[in-house]
């Protein structure tokens, strides 16, 4: 049976493949955009926009009456130098976003109210963890995007206080073809300057945006996804390895470092992101028996980029 799915951040890198993904299989989707004819625009499968301030106002109601599932994507982009703006920026889209759409679901009457919200966090939640492999279970972090991501959990996790099914999904480097972390590191990797960034040892976790789209999926369709998943490949590697692994199936040598203080004098704060190391582990998706379509590394390179 096919649903009615109602997008925030639809005009974004994955929510526009996930939008094309629902219109390929039958469903529906909708969208809240700060700029609903521009969504239309830039997204053509999508069945219906309307225009959200997220910051100023509730989600419209006419929006989510109707819907099966929300999605919840929204938040600016972490990439690029922390400024006070930047900082403010990225903790505002989510929490004030989040706020705002979570109130909006409870305006309205319960049988017009979705019955699942999945929203997006991040592996940003752990912090700096050194060798401790993540489960979602661990503890916090004490760091920036580590507060913002626990504050943007809270706020999507009082829906469940509405009858609406929550399931957050802390999400780690995306890996496709047509943007997210490749449109930056293919580059650098032609050109040989994929090296390690520091010491190389710190571990990145990772995940293909057709495993999140799976993920998506399953979460929108089976009652039993409810809480807390780390959406990632149960093979995290070292990002010297990562490096080495992307230079080689294109083949290309790795050999240009970056050391740390020249991150963090490009880059200022966001450098700690990129030198901080995540030992992502997707336990629960485990113990239920889910299993990832690119589980491993460089076989999911190799699909994306041949």
């Amino acid at each position: 049976m096919s649903k009615q799915i109602l997008i925030t951040g639809a005009t974004g890198f994955l929510g526009r493949l996930l939008v094309s993904h629902l219109a390929s299989t039958g469903s529906v989707a909708t969208a809240l955009s700060r700029d609903a004819a521009k969504a239309r625009e830039i997204v053509p499968d999508l069945s219906g926009a309307w225009n959200w301030s997220p910051l100023a106002e509730n989600a419209p109601a006419e929006a989510l009456r109707g819907a099966n599932a929300v999605v919840h994507l929204m938040g600016e982009n972490v990439a690029g130098r922390w400024t006070k703006t930047k900082r403010a920026a990225i903790r505002d889209s989510r929490l004030e976003g989040t706020r705002n759409l979570v109130e909006a679901l409870g305006a309205i009457s319960a049988e017009h109210r979705p019955s699942v919200l999945v929203s997006a966090s991040a592996v940003g939640f752990y912090g700096d963890r050194g060798e401790t492999e993540l489960t979602e279970d661990s503890l916090p972090g004490d760091d920036f995007l580590s507060e913002v991501c626990q504050d943007w959990e809270r706020e999507a996790e009082v829906a469940s206080a509405l009858g609406v099914r929550v399931v957050r999904m802390r999400l780690p480097i995306l890996l496709h073809p047509d943007g997210g972390a490749l449109e930056r590191l293919v580059p650098l990797a032609r050109m040989g300057a994929s090296g390690a960034l520091g010491d190389g040892k710190q571990w990145w976790c990772w995940v293909s945006v057709r495993d999140v789209i799976r993920f998506v999926h399953d979460a929108v369709h089976d009652d039993s996804f409810r809480g807390v998943y780390n959406v990632c490949s149960p093979m995290p590697q070292r990002q010297r390895d990562f490096a080495k692994t992307l230079a080689r199936v294109l083949g290309r040598p790795a050999v240009i470092p970056t050391p740390a203080f020249a991150l963090k004098l490009a880059l200022g704060e966001f450098s700690t992101e990129l030198l901080s190391s995540k030992r992502q582990i997707p336990a629960r998706l485990s113990e239920m028996g889910w299993e990832f379509a690119d589980p491993l590394l460089e076989p999911a390179l190799r699909r994306m980029l041949s």
